[in-house]
């Protein structure tokens, strides 16, 4: 299992922190450990490679799967690193898988938080965004509206990994403030 972390880790350092791909492509939204709402869209749109698809982050936190749901999605993204795309969304970040249950999850099945951090090297490599066709950009939340200026594409391509969550919301717009404080 840890192999296949690392190896999906290689794959989106190997990839741009702003991805750009051509329509037509399936964009998914947050899953949130429900691996069978996964399921349920392969079953409904098609299974990769027959079609292309983009997922916008929150992948964990929530659903009861988490764990089994990043391992098929970095299973896929691993076997079709081209047409099946992953990005990164604010529950990708380790204070907000912290607080919603990814760490809790990990610790009790595994009785040690080391799976738990290696997920946050992951996490801390996928890109944030991607554009398709050249016409519409993609990602988790939003841009954050610091960057909403003409040259923020630009500003985009010129991110650098890894991207630490304290980072990660000088870029993203996110609904992280005041965590630190909960629980």
């Amino acid at each position: 299992m840890t192999s296949l972390i690392i190896m999906a880790k290689e794959v989106f350092a190997a990839q741009p922190m702003m991805l750009e791909c051509t329509a037509p492509i399936n964009v998914c939204g947050d899953i949130h450990g429900q691996l069978s709402d996964l399921f349920r869209i392969f079953d409904l749109i098609g299974w990769p490679p027959t079609v292309n698809y983009l997922f916008l982050g929150d992948y964990i936190d929530r659903g009861r799967w988490s764990l089994e749901t990043m391992l098929l999605l970095f299973s896929l993204k691993l076997k079709f690193p081209e047409n099946f795309l992953l990005l990164r969304g604010n529950h990708e970040t380790t204070i907000v898988n912290r607080i919603y249950g990814f760490y809790e999850d990990i610790v009790r099945r595994f009785g040690t938080p080391r799976l738990f951090n290696t997920f946050q090297e992951v996490f801390a490599m996928m890109p944030l965004s991607v554009v398709i066709s050249d016409r519409i950009l993609c990602m988790h939340g939003g841009i954050s509206p610091q960057l909403l200026t003409v040259g923020s594409i630009s500003i985009l391509k010129a991110i650098t990994r890894p991207l630490l969550a304290h980072n990660f919301k000088q870029w993203m717009r996110t609904e992280t403030a005041g965590l630190q404080h909960q629980r």
